[in-house]
């Protein structure tokens, strides 16, 4: 899949995202903030320490690491048997 080659922090624990194949958008993590592992970003400061691991995915410290497909996802507002056509269920019939 694709992998993220660069993000920016905007306001509100929202990022803005560029991946490999050079689609740009903006995904919203406000709804992660002070859950479980999440409570790091409740120090704001925390959240804008995001980096990009090897693989593409999105970093904080070593605690937090989101998966880009996940992300790409959220901001395509897809599915994942759209970006994934191997998942669509086969229609068996009787």
């Amino acid at each position: 899949m694709y992998k993220i080659i660069n993000v920016k922090v905007l306001q509100d624990y929202q990022l803005e995202l560029e991946f490999t194949n050079r689609e740009k958008g903006m995904v919203d993590l406000s709804h992660l903030v002070g859950k479980g592992v999440f409570a790091l970003w409740d120090d704001y400061n925390k959240f804008e320490d995001v980096r990009i691991g090897t693989s593409g995915e999105l970093i904080w410290s070593d605690q937090i690491d989101l998966c880009p497909d996940s992300l790409y996802l959220q901001m395509t507002n897809q599915k994942p048997e759209e970006l994934f056509p191997s998942l669509k269920p086969k229609v068996a019939y009787a």
